[in-house]
């Protein structure tokens, strides 16, 4: 994994074009440790940074008419408002060295666009997917971004393997592509997760021509892009040029709920991330949107938001029914569940069943009759009401644990705390996760 920077495409991640040496950097660190060029130069100053938690029950919408990278997806978030510092903190758990990075701007057919550019000083270890994985695992990263880079990682590692025809595991991040792409990866995930936004993509263009790899050359887009954008709508773009990146697809593979060319929504924020190369017919920029969803796309009124999908089986142990549940999830429902039933001549049988935005419905469905034995799919479309929600951090005696507060005018709010997080704070500091449970009800019902 991880191309050789090459002439031309240089778009930011797996090694595409990132050091700039005409760049000033506000600071640099041998140690790899982010340089802060965040305020000043992005012209970015305090009251533009969104809170934690800000896009909860929102829309984060990335139109992508010249691709995308890694580095243009934590640009462009950074310059909708998520603060540098948020990145910056997640890149510091990490133990690599050798690196900086450096936050500025570029100007696109008239828009000035911020920029991340990752610096990489020296020789680096080639590292594998393993190595990366249990690297993720034992950084000091908060839970909801460790999640999101390990979910990505895996989809790019799954996508190589199948091209090289290797183990997982034994994947390569070649050269300095592997902190490229490690920066990119948990960069980017500590953004999206700070804004906790539903992600939705623009349909991505593909570029065609040749590009140079440690592999050798490969046809554009390259193979492990493709495998990537599994269930995502792509299109020629016309150009011989490297639109989309790796990281770039491995990131919204990952982690977009679907796509749209526009989603319903009503824009609160704008920013743009920049690209490295100028490209002749389109100016190189990625907008990431974020916007409350409009009645439509609440389901209130208008065109069907979410898809209903289930097929009857009737060989299924509860091992497998599991199995399926938990690969429907993978493939992007929102929901996944096993009802059982009885079918003609009175056998036992279950219904697996899930729901999906109408974006992931075909991806879901095709989930679905890969992993069981059923020969078809029932489709049927729907609207659903949502309550408006919203995530918020309260600090107990055994750690901030996060909170889902549900409101709207539906009657008083609904308050939930992580589970997942309560679990692992219960165990961290052997108490029954019941307590953890009541400790952060009672903080957000004192600071909500």
């Amino acid at each position: 994994m991880g191309h050789d920077a090459h002439d031309g495409h240089d778009h930011g991640g797996d090694g595409h074009g990132h050091a700039h040496p005409g760049h000033e950097h506000a600071r640099e660190h041998a140690d790899a440790h982010p340089a802060h060029a965040h305020g000043a130069e992005s012209g970015r100053g305090p009251a533009h940074d969104l809170i934690r938690g800000a896009g909860r029950g929102k829309v984060l919408f990335l139109d992508a008419p010249s691709g995308l990278a890694g580095d243009m997806i934590i640009a462009a978030l950074v310059d909708l408002g998520v603060p540098a510092r948020a990145v910056e903190e997640a890149l510091e758990a990490l133990p690599l060295r050798g690196y900086h990075v450096h936050f500025g701007t570029r100007v696109r057919s008239g828009i000035v666009a911020s920029s991340f550019d990752v610096h990489v000083e020296g020789a680096q270890p080639q590292r594998t997917y393993g190595a990366i994985r249990a690297m993720l695992d034992a950084a000091p990263l908060p839970e909801g971004v460790k999640a999101r880079a390990q979910r990505t990682f895996h989809r790019l590692a799954v996508a190589e393997a199948k091209v090289h025809r290797t183990a997982i595991d034994d994947v390569h991040f070649h050269e300095v592509g592997a902190v490229d792409a490690v920066v990119d990866v948990v960069g980017s995930a500590a953004a999206l997760e700070h804004l906790g936004a539903e992600l939705v993509v623009s349909p991505l263009p593909m570029g065609r021509g040749y590009t140079k790899a440690a592999h050798g050359t490969l046809p554009l887009p390259p193979p492990a892009v493709v495998e990537c954008l599994v269930g995502l709508p792509t299109y020629d773009a016309g150009i011989e040029f490297e639109l989309v990146t790796p990281t770039g697809a491995a990131i919204v593979g990952a982690q977009a709920s679907g796509s749209a060319r526009w989603p319903a929504m009503s824009p609160e924020r704008v920013g743009w991330g920049a690209g490295t190369a100028d490209l002749a017919d389109r100016p190189n920029v990625l907008r990431a949107v974020l916007g409350a969803t409009t009645a439509a796309g609440r389901g209130l009124e208008g065109a069907a938001t979410h898809s209903v999908l289930e097929a009857n089986v009737d060989d299924a142990t509860g091992e497998l029914a599991a199995a399926w549940i938990e690969a429907l999830l993978a493939a992007g429902a929102l929901d996944a569940w096993a009802t059982p039933i009885t079918m003609k001549k009175g056998r036992p049988a279950l219904t697996i069943s899930a729901l999906a935005p109408v974006e992931r419905a075909e991806a879901v469905a095709h989930a679905l009759l890969r992993e069981t034995s059923s020969l078809g799919v029932r489709r049927v479309d729907v609207t659903r009401a949502e309550r408006p929600r919203r995530m918020i951090q309260v600090d107990t005696p055994y750690g901030t644990i996060p909170v889902k507060v549900a409101e709207g005018p539906f009657g008083p709010a609904q308050v939930k705390p992580e589970f997942d997080a309560c679990a692992a704070a219960a165990r961290a500091h052997g108490v029954p996760v019941r307590e953890v449970v009541r400790a952060a009800l009672a903080a957000a019902a004192t600071g909500r």
